[in-house]
């Protein structure tokens, strides 16, 4: 509610400001934003570099670490199952002080349904999330949660999916508004589709009527404070991560993205001014098959994207309106075949650099493959390119290490298929429900484009050899 007022606020007196034009100035500062948000980027190259050289130094075959800060955090602990809580410790970049559940009590998720949502049953994940104390939120097993309306959290949350296979799927699906501190690892989110016109409770004291929901898989409004960690997203209506309405204090890291159109958007619109103050940290992602764009689509903020793997976007990854601040650094940039498709960014509905030459896009230490190329743009933009044109990627080198988890983990079953919970047990779906999100966690295969191109050649071939020398000798 803190976090509403002040957007409302902001709102109320940038419009008092602009009755006096221009000549006032307005500085606008989110709670939870840092600030020195270069300083957050910095610490994040720090934490990686120590990491991977740790990992250099401990090269033996009882070595579980891979260089990715957050992993080597938790996972080398065999006791993990038994010290959960220690995860959000283990948080870097700008939801680094998401607490989530740490010091509340553990629930246990033993009942996939979601028949009711007014009145959601114990042990239920629904019943869970709307509770207004910290809780660190377990599965007993693996299931298929079939949302009948929008998950709407209360703060202060950990879904912890860590050890089980847990989707969430159907109307919504995840909406984080207004709140902060929330953990979500582990966790498949996928087929989100609309829903609304209902009531839904949001809390054990309030329930109310909710409009359409876009159908994105996790919706964060106006809220602080938030890591999203090991999911896999794909397949649903609108975006795959929406982050808008002055959300700021934001990591989504070691996630696996695929089939999808608009991945992700930070930013509510080009004149949300709350949205200067949104930072968001997007780390150690691996940005998979038939992703076509917005990875991320961005207006105003600061947003550091860092060690990410971007498999072959159909449009563009990275998009911005609105003079958002994009710090690109160590990722690796696959483009497509599309001759027209390899530019990495895009000033989405610019009409020419005049109108984004002075915006703050800089690309260090990437590595471009398949003719990808990132246009910058901003002050000191020569010195900062050619610096990233001329030295080895800071850490992209490390990509396939940093990324090779990426998604839910523990997970051997990465082409699903049909998938169910169990005899006797309830999946929230029928029999037939399919889902396969073609993640394998390596490097891209070759794609349709690549087998066409295969095939054209040697039809060519083949006519050169046995046709085009029979029609010389008829001659």
């Amino acid at each position: 509610m803190v976090q509403k007022t002040y957007i409302v606020q902001i709102l109320i007196i940038k419009s008092i400001f602009a009755l006096f034009g221009s000549t006032l100035s307005l500085n606008l500062t989110l709670p939870g934003q840092h600030p020195d948000p270069e300083a957050v980027a910095r610490e994040v190259h720090r934490k990686v570099n120590v990491a991977v050289s740790r990992r250099h130094l401990l090269q033996d075959a009882s070595n579980c670490a891979t260089g990715n800060p957050i992993d080597d955090c938790w996972r080398c602990d065999s006791n993990w199952a038994n010290d959960r809580q220690r995860l959000a410790d283990c948080g870097i970049g700008f939801g680094q002080y998401a607490l989530g559940g740490k010091g509340g009590e553990f629930y246990v998720v033993t009942d996939p349904s979601d028949d009711d949502a007014v009145n959601p049953k114990p042990g239920t994940l629904r019943y869970a999330v709307i509770q207004t104390e910290p809780l660190w939120i377990t599965f007993a097993s693996d299931m298929i949660i079939h949302l009948s309306q929008e998950l709407i959290f209360n703060s202060y949350k950990t879904v912890d999916g860590r050890g089980v296979d847990v989707h969430i799927t159907g109307g919504g699906c995840i909406t984080l508004q207004y709140i902060n501190n929330v953990i979500i690892t582990n966790i498949h989110v996928h087929h989100c589709y609309q829903s609304g016109n209902a009531m839904v409770r949001s809390s054990p004291t309030h329930y109310g009527h909710r409009t359409l929901s876009d159908g994105d898989g996790i919706s964060i409004f106006g809220s602080k404070d938030l890591w999203i960690d090991h999911c896999s997203l794909s397949h649903c209506k609108d975006g795959l991560i929406d982050i808008i309405m002055g959300s700021t204090g934001i990591t989504v890291s070691n996630n696996h993205f695929s089939h999808h159109n608009e991945v992700m958007l930070l930013g509510h619109s080009d004149t949300f001014e709350p949205d200067v103050g949104m930072q968001v940290t997007i780390a150690f992602n691996h940005f998979g098959p038939k992703l076509i764009q917005r990875m991320p689509r961005c207006r105003k903020g600061y947003i550091h994207v860092v060690n990410n793997q971007f498999t072959q976007w159909e449009m563009y990854a990275i998009g911005g309106s609105g003079n958002p601040t994009i710090n690109s650094q160590g990722n690796r940039y696959i483009a497509p075949f599309d001759r027209n498709a390899k530019e990495v960014t895009k000033r989405v509905g610019s009409t020419g650099d005049k109108e984004w030459k002075g915006w703050n896009w800089r690309s260090e230490g990437d590595e471009m493959v398949n003719g990808a190329y990132f246009v910058a743009s901003g002050a000191g933009v020569e010195v900062k390119y050619e610096k990233a044109s001329s030295v080895e990627p800071r850490s992209a080198a490390s990509i396939d290490q940093l990324i090779m988890f990426a998604g839910v983990l523990g997970d051997s079953r990465h082409n699903l298929g049909k998938w169910t919970a169990g005899p006797g047990e309830k999946t929230g779906l029928n029999d037939d429900y399919d889902y396969n999100d073609d993640y394998d966690g390596a490097s891209p295969s070759v794609t349709s484009q690549a087998y066409i191109l295969l095939f054209l050649l040697l039809t060519f071939s083949f006519l050169y050899l046995y046709t085009f020398p029979n029609i010389d000798l008829l001659l």
